[in-house]
């Protein structure tokens, strides 16, 4: 069967964090092969079926996504290569158990060190651990158990993100003072955690809504550590807690939008 090549200009897609989106919310339809160019905000996208049913998928992002061009190819969707879903498997294991770890980590010594940023890093984790754990659960299953798991992602990262900032705000309430040193060093050894999983889950981030939902959680965790081992620093130079609780207000941001943009998928 012959498929079609459509052409979308795609006004707000102007990151890759935007393209994990899109390719996140055509999880569902038939779809062989993308082709993004982000500088002239546009995507290419090879698929079987309507290409308004596609726009209808697009439309819900709110990046202004419009048709430019529709054409028919001669080559057929099934000659796609099937999914390495062993390979699948043991990379979100790997991730699952990294993740875990951490939590324990960051969690026991933000806990005895009232550091609220790495409390919520912490919590971070687990939610990424959770979202790996789902993840397993759907490989080799239908798209739509796929679109599933990766929302009920979204739900737990929801509810993580209200702990995190209840606790953010118990520290404040009691005027804890964390220990910087132990903020930066934790943070060093997540960071390097975190990226060690990003690269893993972006060699597997096309093989469906589920490790897409992974890698978008991995990236959010980067930028989490990051900012703690900055509070840590900001925290011994101005002998004041409030860098911390800033980060870790901020972190419960960032889960919470990972959480939405997961939800709004359909």
């Amino acid at each position: 069967m012959k498929s079609t090549v459509t052409t979308f200009r795609v006004p707000g897609m102007d990151c890759p964090s935007e393209e994990q989106m899109i390719r996140l919310s055509l999880s569902s339809l038939d779809i062989s092969k993308f082709e993004f160019d982000i500088p002239g905000r546009t995507v290419v996208i090879t698929h079987r079926g309507e290409p308004e049913s596609v726009l209808a998928k697009l439309q819900p992002l709110g990046f202004g996504a419009e048709i430019v061009s529709v054409e028919v190819s001669d080559s057929s969707l099934d000659e796609r290569e099937s999914p390495d879903e062993a390979g699948h498997r043991k990379t979100l294991w790997i991730l699952l158990t990294l993740n875990a770890l951490m939590f324990f980590i960051e969690g026991i010594v933000g806990w005895l060190d009232n550091s609220a940023g790495l409390l919520a890093d912490g919590l971070d984790m687990l939610s990424d651990a959770a979202v790996y754990g789902i993840a397993l659960f759907a490989v080799g299953r239908a798209a739509s158990r796929k679109l599933q798991a990766a929302r009920f992602a979204g739900a737990v990262e929801m509810l993580l993100a209200l702990a995190t900032f209840a606790r953010v705000g118990y520290q404040m309430f009691h005027w804890f003072e964390p220990e910087p040193e132990s903020m930066i060093g934790i943070s060093l050894l997540a960071l390097a955690v975190n990226v060690y999983c990003l690269f893993l889950i972006s060699k597997e981030k096309d093989a469906g809504v589920h490790m897409k939902a992974s890698y978008i959680f991995s990236a959010n965790d980067v930028m989490a550590n990051l900012g703690v081992i900055v509070a840590g620093f900001l925290v011994a130079y101005f002998n004041s807690p409030l860098p911390d609780w800033i980060v870790g207000g901020v972190i419960g941001l960032l889960v919470l939008s990972g959480a939405v943009r997961i939800l709004r998928l359909k």
